[in-house]
């Protein structure tokens, strides 16, 4: 009996440290691959952060220091944001971005919600010819129709010197808006609406009620594009706007901030930081929405 177990036990001894070598090798090639993702993660990471890290720094030195190769602020100087705070028209800056980054937020989702639902959910002859249309007109640059829109709005309107020429044509609706929305409803059952309508629930009820509801984190995408897109507007503010100090916002009037101060690198660091930090905290709490809204508004149609 001894002799006829022994090749078996002979067998799998020698198996053993086969097994043993591929589980190592198993392992290792999973710490490599783990190593290789991450590593590309940080530097990835890094790439955009550096900067963010760099002008963060430089906003904390003195303006000596701010001049040389220093990296690493000694003393830190959190006196320079108070100093970019008291500067001359910064906090009018700061009330007139947040009116038109605000109202512009607002008029668009408002005004671009009923054409994307339209678009979305109505059967109509030349439904297909609008959102052509639509679509078309994100392929026209502003600076094509900015000046007959500058003549209309200084000769007809007489509203240049504020920043009422870039705020109330949002209250017609945003193309890139409106089709971002209409993705998204897309993938809406019609059997939602259609249930809504049978309880009696007329068009602008199903969608108050029934579909905006369902459609929060494509109208969260939409609300912080615009907001973005606003807060970093610097073209519209310069072609309305510049004529006038009080209307300027922070985009425009950082330019003339740091021709002032042209050798104060930290002064200059300090209010870009001012100017940025708002667009960051709004992102690193609703990310989550954003990128939900963007991943499902997806290219159904």
């Amino acid at each position: 009996m001894t002799d006829v177990l022994a090749p078996a036990r002979a067998t799998a001894a020698r198996r053993r440290p086969l097994r043993s070598a591929n589980a190592r090798a198993a392992r290792r090639k999973a710490q490599l691959h783990w190593i290789a993702v991450h590593a590309l993660g940080i530097a990835a990471a890094l790439f955009f952060v550096l900067p963010f890290v760099f002008v963060a720094l430089t906003s904390l030195m003195s303006d000596n220091q701010a001049l040389t190769r220093a990296l690493w602020p000694h003393p830190f100087v959190w006196h320079n944001y108070v100093t970019v705070f008291r500067t001359p028209g910064f906090l009018t800056w700061w009330k007139n971005t947040l009116i038109y980054a605000g109202a512009g937020t607002a008029l668009t989702v408002v005004s671009s919600i009923p054409v994307a639902y339209a678009l979305a959910k109505f059967r109509f002859r030349g439904r297909t010819l609008a959102l052509m249309l639509v679509v078309a007109t994100m392929m026209l640059p502003p600076q094509v129709v900015v000046v007959p829109m500058y003549l209309f709005w200084a000769n007809q309107m007489h509203l240049t010197g504020t920043l009422w020429p870039l705020i109330i044509p949002m209250a017609f609706g945003d193309a890139f808006s409106i089709f971002l929305l209409r993705q998204f409803l897309v993938t809406i059952p019609d059997e939602y609406v259609d249930a809504a309508r049978v309880d009696g629930c007329g068009e602008v009820r199903a969608l108050l009620r029934v579909v905006l509801p369902m459609a929060r984190p494509a109208i969260a995408a939409v609300a912080l594009f615009q907001f973005f897109s606003c807060w970093n507007d610097y073209f519209g503010p310069q072609i309305y706007a510049s004529e006038n100090p009080a209307a300027w916002t922070l985009s425009y009037g950082l330019e003339t901030f740091k021709g002032a101060h042209q050798t104060s690198w930290n002064l200059t660091m300090a209010a870009t930081m001012l100017v940025m930090a708002p667009v960051i905290v709004v992102f690193f709490f609703a990310q989550k929405a954003f990128v939900e809204g963007v991943t499902l508004t997806g290219v159904k149609g």
